[in-house]
């Protein structure tokens, strides 16, 4: 009997440390914006998405957000968007400085603690290692989350660079506004033609 409390709370233990399954379907996201305004995560439907949670003093976080600054340069004209989410105690204040000394140029906002958490499918009581990187394909489904404890294969930059390049030669996702009206156009051209 002892043995099988043991296992249980060892078993129990642990369940903090496995990541939320993928694929799943990406719920709303939204953060305040230094600016006053929000940051929505559905915004960005139909384009390939790495939303990363970070705490604005963290180093890996700081590095992690410069990678994203280059490789939303290279991909973000082919339909990536990478997001940021700062979440630790006084973010609403650090954010705009982080954003400065990195030369973040994505958009990134600020939430408190536990709506991140509740994202990542994590307790309130969860031990987790930042940053936390969840890549969102075009249709808006959760291809690639981090594990919550020392992952440290998804933030490299060939994983990002792999997800990325997977993830947009993918079909699906809303077609650009200028493709769509350019495809509206051509068929009633088309239909005018035949009358």
């Amino acid at each position: 009997m002892k043995l099988a409390k043991s296992l249980l709370f060892f078993s129990l233990a642990a369940l903090p440390l496995a990541a939320a399954d993928v694929p799943r379907k990406s719920p709303e996201y939204a953060a305040q914006t230094p600016a006053g305004g929000q940051l929505l995560l559905s915004q960005y439907k139909g384009k390939v998405v790495c939303l990363a949670f970070m705490y604005t003093t963290c180093p890996h976080c700081q590095a992690l957000a410069r990678q994203l600054s280059t490789l939303q340069a290279e991909y973000g004209p082919k339909g990536f968007q990478a997001l940021g989410v700062a979440f630790d105690p006084g973010a609403n204040r650090l954010v705009t400085d982080f954003i400065k000394q990195n030369n973040v140029t994505f958009p990134v906002g600020y939430s408190e603690r536990e709506p991140p958490l509740s994202y990542l499918g994590l307790g309130p009581d969860a031990r987790f290692s930042i940053p936390q990187i969840v890549f969102i394909d075009k249709k808006g489904m959760i291809r690639q989350q981090s594990i919550p404890l020392n992952d440290e294969k998804t933030g490299t930059e060939a994983n990002l660079r792999n997800m990325i390049q997977t993830l947009l030669a993918e079909p699906g996702g809303a077609a650009p506004a200028a493709a769509k009206k350019k495809t509206t156009t051509s068929t009633a051209v088309a239909e005018k033609k035949r009358s």
